[in-house]
């Protein structure tokens, strides 16, 4: 069942649980599900070390998020956080250089963290000269930027998600618990390296009760689950697909046609104003 239209006011909007965070002040480790413990702090291997623009350049291209540390002085107080920060969040790859050259490069200034990404080919800067910038906050900073080739929704990476420079959101709304669901991401992030730099591919679980928001936002009932869900946040342009199963072709065809009525939809103004002319 395909089922298309605008959504409501952005009172119900699907990013208004990042909210949440901000006004709670949950920690991220609680948000997203973080297991690291704060037995870990201050005990971080160190950052990998990148003396030069080749190995900077090599770090970033690497990794689907990758964080780097631009501190003129290793063993600063920045630099410090900057590990215990690491430790926190192992699965993703943090480097730290000191070189001149690297920092011009990347046209920053010494104690600055930035994170590249390369699911819109962006990158999110943090001014380390803050005091008030600890391994807490840094740990937030990179939970609520680290955008991947296929985003998990949740409070924090809801943050991420509005920040975007890719405005066009593609849902899996799913039950993580079932044993197809390996299987259907696997499909899924096939599809989404068709659509790399286009469209922002997100999974949200269906069993979270945080969720349940989200999934009536679409006007979905947890029977027609699988689905896909697309939203363009400009205009608030929807489209809602049900699927009895994920493939990568029935996700390829159903972004395409939405890429082709929203295309469409911005000619409509031009082949007007070109009849008014004529």
């Amino acid at each position: 069942m395909v089922r298309r239209g605008q959504a409501g006011t952005m009172d119900i909007s699907i990013f208004q649980s990042f909210f949440v965070i901000l006004l709670t002040g949950l920690s991220p480790a609680r948000c997203a599900g973080d297991s690291s413990s704060a037995s870990h702090t201050g005990t971080a291997e160190k950052p990998i070390l990148l003396n030069n623009i080749a190995d900077a350049e090599a770090f970033i291209n690497g990794a689907e998020v990758a964080v780097i540390g631009f501190f003129q002085e290793s063993e600063s107080r920045g630099a410090s956080q900057f590990r215990q920060a690491a430790a926190r969040i192992p699965e993703v790859p943090f480097g730290l250089s000191s070189s001149p050259a690297v920092l011009s490069h990347y046209g920053v200034a010494a104690n600055t963290v930035t994170l590249f990404r390369r699911v819109d080919n962006d990158r999110r800067d943090l001014d380390m000269n803050n005091k008030d910038v600890d391994a807490e906050k840094l740990t937030r900073f990179v939970r609520m930027n680290e955008l991947r080739l296929v985003t998990e929704y949740n409070p924090v990476t809801a943050i991420g998600v509005m920040q975007s420079s890719l405005q066009l959101h593609l849902l899996l709304i799913t039950d993580k618990m079932s044993p197809k669901h390996p299987e259907r991401m696997r499909k899924y992030r096939a599809a989404a390296e068709l659509f790399k730099g286009k469209i922002l591919f997100i999974l949200l679980d269906s069993n979270l009760k945080s969720n349940e928001r989200v999934v009536s936002f679409f006007n979905l009932k947890k029977s027609q689950l699988p689905a896909l869900a697309i939203f363009h946040e400009p205009d608030e342009e929807q489209d809602v697909l049900t699927l009895d199963e994920v493939s990568v072709r029935r996700v390829q065809d159903f972004c395409n046609r939405f890429l082709q009525r929203m295309q469409k939809k911005e000619d409509e103004p031009e082949e007007s104003a070109l009849n008014e002319e004529l």
